[in-house]
């Protein structure tokens, strides 16, 4: 049975998860051996957004496409120059037709893979509906692979497990991006796709959410608005996982979730 492999990583947090990225992708690379590597940097630019200069750094390291999410369109230098941003794909359900594509297909040695973004609903602002986005974009990328990944940008669990149920069969994998805490929750669903609520985040552990905690607990006691920055001195982490797919039906094979320290 020939197969395909892929290493998908969440989100990158500003410099530290940039600096772990660096760092930690090709001895986990080396380990695994993906065919693709895919990895989500929407926090990658002070944990708000993407820069032209970030992304031409992070293509240089071995990463096959970039996803994104909610903050993706923060940096207004970005808009002004998404045409060149050829290896993202923001939210395919973005209002209005945004800029940017919310697909792409890649092949290489041989091996296609499709990655699809997705961003949810629940707990975020008024986006067009996921499912029936999915529902609209589906056979045509199907048309060019089998394997199909899904990369979920959402708050609420529920809404993730939803749409996983809801593209079972359809898809090679539904992974959640989003909250940067890593869930526990793989799986094979019953006709074939692999799913996680959330594959967790690139970046500093000894803080909260990848930010420095301090001004974060200060909103907590006093509900005063404050600024939010990457952790300075991080002790930082990748997190992700590995998928196995059969590469002539699509259908997922294996999920493998992967949390490695960057001291």
């Amino acid at each position: 049975m020939p197969t395909l492999s892929v290493l998908c990583l969440g989100d990158v947090v500003g410099n530290p998860g940039r600096e772990a990225l660096k760092r930690g992708l090709k001895p986990l690379q080396e380990q695994f051996q993906p065919d693709f590597t895919v990895v989500n940097v929407e926090n990658s630019a002070g944990g708000f957004g993407i820069t032209l200069k970030i992304y031409d750094e992070l293509c240089s390291l071995p990463i096959d496409l970039f996803t994104s999410g909610n903050h993706i369109f923060d940096k207004k230098e970005a808009v002004a120059q998404f045409d060149k941003f050829e290896l993202l794909v923001r939210p395919y359900n973005w209002p209005s037709n945004p800029l940017g594509k919310g697909w792409l297909s890649l092949e290489k040695k041989g091996k296609k893979l499709a990655v699809l973004q997705l961003i949810g609903r629940a707990f975020m602002p008024a986006y067009d509906c996921p499912f029936k986005a999915a529902d609209s974009v589906l056979e045509t990328i199907k048309a060019q692979t089998p394997c199909i990944v899904v990369d979920f940008h959402a708050e609420a669990t529920s809404e993730k497990q939803a749409l996983g149920w809801y593209l079972d069969g359809r898809v090679s994998c539904v992974y959640g991006t989003h909250t940067h805490v890593m869930t526990a929750d793989d799986r094979l669903l019953e006709k074939g796709t692999a799913y996680i609520s959330d594959i967790g985040m690139t970046g500093a552990t000894n803080g909260i959410l990848g930010m420095e905690k301090d001004p974060i607990i200060g909103k907590f006691l006093n509900q005063m608005p404050t600024h939010f920055e990457p952790v300075k001195h991080a002790k930082s982490a990748l997190s992700g996982i590995f998928l196995t797919l059969d590469q002539e039906s699509g259908k997922a094979l294996s999920i493998e979730r992967i949390q490695r320290d960057i001291c």
